[in-house]
């Protein structure tokens, strides 16, 4: 076929002056089939001959006004070849026919035909700088009176009418992207680069200098605005809130401080701030929140270890989280005086205040104070200022100080304290002790006495030198490393004490006994277990040295074998006793003797006797019972190893951890009350014979009236979620949260529930994103629980677990409380969600049983595309891992609803959705969990009025790709 060549036409055209339709009619008849006028460059061809002149030819610009008044060539004028300004009529000209495009830009065609129309508008934004600097230039020089304001004021204008569309800009903005990655292809738009801008916009700012009409030099400088703000157009965030309290920071750092003080300090910083960033909290209100929930801690935590516990969270740990929150980039202002702001917030809660100082018997705002000023969070002006209002309202403080308590040194001082000794304590125990260990012995010795050891313990919680504690000791030191570990575990969890495989596989006694003999929460003991039955013979020899010694003999001791043959010596016991052949007075000897040198031995009988215990009924609990209270009574006598009282107290709050379940399910006293005596800390929380439903309803429910979680409340959820599993604990809260109607409630229920997840943030995660939504979203008869607002509160809950989940799943930050965690036995999600999206997974058999016809998702150019063709892929992310396969199946199942015939609830929950991914999305972040977005799914999104948006378009595609940029502009031209 016969190609036109277009000057030939064109000139042919002006000779026998063809009307403008006569032009339209001619040219189409030549015109190769299947062919577009823009593919054959056809506006710059009719610009170029129209320009020839000193004038512009009005019959050929006739030619190309048509076209853009019947919408043939959309593209073609946004590129100005034309750079010689000093012909002002042939600039008018063009500047006239940019007005009758300017304002209705778009383009239906191919995804190429886009890119190209992105790349034609930053040449156009170039020219236009480029004219009104030159124009501005010539004012300069020549004096405003030279003829040249009307040209500056004429391209002015067409400058901001191209840049007020958020549309164009954000077509600009990857216009930017592209030419950072390609070399244009036409030489026409060669000098269309960001650097051209960024130097025209330099020439503009020059030439406003002495310029007087200041009414033009504004729309200028407002033109120049919008040009410079192109860049940070993903930086745009929405306002922040209004409230001032944040009740998912205040449960946050009450289940750090109440579970996970032994916890590494980045990860909690991490979580914070991506708490800081969803929900868009200001700095000093951000911090506010972190203390008040540190001063809650103080208050209502229980007497002993958990009150040491909070006190070295708030006084040692957080500050050196801020420190971390510090190299975080904050905004504007300096963080140092965003921490000076929201100590001036919390100076006015007065009421808190005193009930910390009277709870702790000191100032406590003045010593937490002093921290943040080592630290450099604080000036020494604004520490001395602050220090000094506090002291002034101190003097109307309600005062409890008695005769009794006036000795009474406070906490937060001995805490403080305790910090640098436990580093000289490490020191020590670091040296060389071979020939002589009495020092050493001397040192832990004292440790134990009265609350030392729980006060070192927390310091050193708290500033992560817990592990340290952990090291292999001698045989003479046995005991007491042995009672100190166990305590560290039952106060701080195992994950402290388990240290990372050797590289000759060997594993420290501890650690074995711990992993398969001692009693924990939520973990389940055989009493038949192979560590229990050691060889036979060595058990006789101790049974025949227990029933018969009056005393132990300590010399040639292998005390780890000891601890090993202990448990299969007391069944041998217990058997003979309940036998008959040995009475309670032979009983009693031998538990004595079991307790009588070494606790370690009384702790690992009475770890096997819970085993045990558990797997009896009822009626046949009473003689093994009896022996964990025989064992549990200490021994008063002349001839006992040192420190053997100090041992004993430990000892038996050891014992009393491990048994006291066992004791509660049989209603029977584990020894005599005690007067003045403090019960266990955050036991017997769960009401006797109430149903774990009905318990978690009423506590969430009980949450939710006050606003805020408390660390009672925490250990109860724990609980539950540990008894009924993580699906169970999962899908009743979202049951919960779906029956708010209100607005308000359902936002507060969000922050709470957010918080609460974090108890397991991973397991809960997938629960929630594999399992418990994709039900509620297939099943038409759950689609209207999820209206709005309980609908759009889910959506928000999922987001952000999800972006919280992805973001500490991949940089390796679950914490060891939620890494020992046993695991649900739920579904493989290999075998759930096939890795070979064309296999019938149950996901997409869900999906199909509701639809009419499967959806056909056209590709955003002319090749076809796979529906499930993501970001993700192309980055080639492990597919195999849970996480994103839970993440990319469901966005398969939101791109198959947005594609399905049918609209409701569920399409509006999906709207929502990603209406919060966008408004949590932070700039750079896109690597994100959009990335498991298929690319098909944009220009359905763009069809729902509330994501119809171009900022939506850029936030919601990766733009460093290239199939990101070109699908993000075919979306937006067509908006």
């Amino acid at each position: 076929m016969k190609v036109v060549n277009l000057k030939q036409a064109i000139l042919q055209a002006w000779k026998e002056r063809w009307s403008d339709y006569q032009w339209a009619i001619n040219i189409k008849r030549n015109f190769p089939k299947g062919a577009t006028w823009d593919y054959l460059n056809l506006a710059e061809a009719l610009m170029e001959q129209a320009m020839i002149g000193p004038s512009p030819n009005p019959l050929i610009l006739s030619y190309l006004k048509y076209s853009i008044s019947s919408q043939v060539s959309m593209k073609w004028s946004v590129r100005m070849p034309f750079d010689d300004f000093s012909r002002e009529l042939c600039v008018k000209s063009l500047l006239e026919i940019m007005e009758m495009f300017i304002h209705r830009l778009s383009c239906h065609g191919k995804a190429e035909e886009c890119i190209s129309l992105c790349r034609a508008l930053l040449a156009a934004v170039v020219w236009l700088l480029q004219g009104c600097a030159w124009y501005g230039e010539r004012i300069r020089e020549q004096g405003e009176g030279a003829g040249g304001e009307i040209s500056l004021r004429a391209c002015q204008e067409r400058l901001e009418g191209l840049l007020l569309s958020t549309k164009n800009r954000a077509l600009i903005y990857i216009a930017r992207l592209e030419e950072q990655s390609l070399i244009f292809s036409s030489p026409l738009c060669s000098l269309a680069s960001w650097s051209n801008v960024e130097q025209a916009v330099v020439r503009v700012s020059e030439s406003l200098s002495g310029f007087t009409n200041q009414t033009l030099k504004g729309k200028l400088e407002e033109c120049l605005s919008l040009v410079k703000s192109i860049p940070q157009m993903l930086a745009v965030q929405s306002d922040p809130p209004q409230h001032t309290n944040f009740p998912s920071v205040h449960a946050f750092i009450m289940l750090e401080g109440t579970m996970n003080l032994t916890g590494e300090i980045q990860p909690m910083v991490e979580q914070l701030m991506m708490i800081k960033r969803m929900q868009r909290i200001p700095a000093p209100l951000f911090v506010l929140e972190i203390w008040k929930a540190c001063f809650t801690g103080l208050i209502e935590s229980p007497e002993g270890t958990e009150e040491l516990k909070w006190t070295a969270f708030t006084f040692l740990k957080i500050p050196q989280v801020l420190l971390r929150l510090k190299k975080y980039p904050q905004g504007e202002k300096d963080f140092m005086e965003d921490v000076n702001v929201a100590f001036e917030y919390l100076l006015k809660l007065t009421p808190l205040l005193d009930k910390a100082d009277q709870r702790c018997n000191c100032d406590c705002l003045s010593l937490l104070l002093q921290e943040c000023n080592k630290l450099g969070l604080l000036s020494e002006s604004n520490t001395a200022n602050l220090t000094a209002k506090r002291a002034e309202d101190r003097e109307y403080a309600p005062r409890l100080k008695t005769a009794e308590n006036a000795n009474i040194q406070p906490n937060p001082g001995l805490i403080l304290r305790a910090e640098p000794t436990v580093t000289n304590i490490l020191k020590t125990v670091d040296a060389d002790h071979s020939k002589s260990p009495e020092g050493l012995l001397g040192v832990l010795g004292h440790m134990l006495s009265g609350k030392s050891l729980d006060l070192l313990l927390a310091a050193a919680a708290a500033t992560g030198k817990l592990k340290s504690f952990s090291a292999s000791v001698r045989a003479l030191l046995f005991d007491i490393s042995f009672l100190m570990l166990c305590h560290v575990v039952q106060t701080y969890g195992s994950e402290v004490i388990l240290s990372d495989p050797s590289p000759s596989g060997e594993t420290p006694f501890f650690e074995t006994w711990l992993q398969t003999c001692m009693p924990e929460e939520g973990k389940t003991l055989n009493p038949d277990h192979p560590c229990f039955r050691p060889e036979p013979g060595k058990v006789e020899s101790l049974v025949a040295l227990l029933n018969n010694s009056s005393e132990m003999k300590l010399v040639q001791m292998k005390w780890h074998e000891i601890c090993l043959c202990t448990p299969a010596a007391v069944l041998e016991v217990l058997n003979a006793w309940e036998n008959g052949v040995l009475s309670v007075e032979s009983v009693q000897k031998i538990t004595d003797n079991i307790k009588g040198k070494v606790c370690s031995m009384a702790i690992c009988a009475v770890a096997w006797l819970v085993a045990h215990v558990r797997m009896l009924g009822l009626d046949e609990r009473e003689k093994p019972q009896t022996m964990i209270r025989q064992l549990m009574t200490p021994l008063y006598g002349e001839n006992m190893l040192q420190f053997y009282n100090e041992r004993v107290l430990i000892m038996n709050s050891i014992l009393e951890h491990m048994c006291a379940d066992v004791f509660q399910q049989t209603g029977v006293a584990l020894r005599p009350a005690m007067e003045g005596q403090e019960p266990m800390p955050y036991r017997g929380l769960l009401p006797p014979r109430e149903p774990i439903c009905g318990a978690l309803s009423r506590q969430f429910r009980a949450a939710l009236r006050k606003g805020w979680v408390d660390s009672r409340a925490l250990h109860l959820f724990e609980s539950l979620l540990q008894m009924g599993g993580v699906f169970w604990f999962t899908n009743n809260l979202v049951k919960e949260l779906l029956k708010e109607t209100r607005k308000e409630w359902a936002t507060r229920a969000v922050e709470l529930l957010y918080s609460i997840f974090c108890l397991d943030t991973q397991q809960i995660t997938l629960t929630l994103l594999g399992h418990i939504l994709p039900r509620l979203l297939t099943d038409p008869a759950h689609w209207h629980s999820l209206a709005d607002p309980p609908g759009k509160a889910l959506a928000k809950l999922a987001v952000w677990c999800a972006l919280s989940s992805y973001s500490s799943h991949h940089k390796g930050q679950a914490s060891a409380r939620q890494r020992k965690r046993q695991r649900e036995d739920i579904e493989d999600y290999n075998s759930l969600f096939p890795l070979d999206d064309t296999q019938p997974s149950k996901l997409m058999r869900l999906l199909s049983s509701h639809e009419d016809e499967p959806s056909v998702l056209s590709s955003p150019g002319d090749r076809s595309m796979s529906s499930s063709l993501s970001a993700s892929q192309l980055h080639t992310v492990n597919m195999r891992d849970p996480l994103n396969r839970v993440l990319a199946n469901l966005f398969l199942l939101i791109s198959s609803i947005l594609g399905a015939k049918t609209a409701g609830p569920h399409t509006q929950f999906v709207q929502s959705f990603m209406e919060e991914c966008v408004e949590c999305l932070e700039q750079g972040s896109r690597g994100s969990i959009l990335q498991f977005m298929p690319f098909t799914m944009v220009s359905e999104l763009v069809k729902l009025p509330g994501l119809a948006q171009p900022r939506v378009v850029l936030a919601i595609t990766d733009l460093t790709l290239p199939l990101g940029r070109r699908v993000a502009a075919k979306a937006i031209a067509t908006l």
